[in-house]
């Protein structure tokens, strides 16, 4: 049974309908890359994969025992969440959040998983550090592990490397990379580094309001939708790919 489905979906927004026609699903292993220009529908399909939006039409569920609190989520950054004045391990810690229940105070276990999570993350060396004097590639490494303290399973990325620089962007690509194919995390990012998430992606979900296009990476880029959208973002970017 798929990690994630979508049957036939549509979502509005202050009343309007902003994205319809939503027909796909997530298995277990795939690393899927949500696309589209801006308002295009992405921000809004999140809220509805992670049960913060109902859809008014259509329907969104998880599957294969997987609950919407058990999906490491990783939220595009803002100014406030930059300035955040905890030290990295509180940060990471804090993933546990929704598996402490009702309990008052974090475990040992959630503190053994916050660590081992650190150490994925090859941060060791910033764990007493405060998160608001790292740099933006050392604060998404932080954001991921804090994520990753939520799931064994999947991991919903929103922009993961806006505003870093290319060098800190292929760093945190090629850890997601690593995170689905040797720990078996399945990965949904939404970005519009295009060229950047496509290389690693397995599937693709094109949005413009509604679903333009969802298969494997191979078919998007031999599609017509796929074409066009890749030059466009080549040429917007000053060089072609593909």
């Amino acid at each position: 049974m798929a990690l994630l489905t979508c049957e036939n979906a549509a979502f509005a927004y202050d009343g309007k309908l902003c994205v319809e026609g939503l027909n796909f699903e997530v298995n277990a292993g795939d690393y899927l890359c949500i696309v589209g220009e801006n308002g295009s529908g992405k921000s809004t399909l999140i809220k509805g994969i992670l049960n913060l939006k109902q859809p008014v039409s259509g329907r969104v569920y998880a599957g294969d025992n997987l609950h919407v609190t058990e999906i490491g989520y990783l939220p595009q950054q803002t100014a406030v969440s930059k300035d955040f004045p905890a030290s990295v391990f509180e940060v990471v810690l804090s993933g546990r959040l929704n598996s402490r229940g009702l309990l008052p105070f974090y475990s040992k276990r959630d503190k053994e998983i916050a660590n081992e999570n650190i150490s994925k993350l090859k941060i060791e060396n910033l764990r007493n550090e405060c998160y608001r004097e790292l740099s933006g590639g050392q604060q998404q490494r932080a954001l991921l592990a804090r994520a990753l303290c939520a799931t064994k399973k999947l991991l919903l990325l929103d922009e993961p490397t806006s505003g870093l620089d290319p060098a800190a962007s292929n760093e945190l690509y090629g850890i997601i990379r690593q995170l689905n194919r040797e720990n078996k995390i399945t990965i949904i990012m939404v970005s519009h580094d295009i060229h950047g998430a496509i290389g690693f992606a397995s599937h693709i979900l094109h949005l413009r309001s509604r679903q333009l296009f969802y298969g494997t990476k191979e078919d998007y880029i031999n599609s017509e939708a796929g074409k066009k959208f890749l030059r466009r973002a080549g040429e917007d970017d000053g060089f072609l790919v593909f």
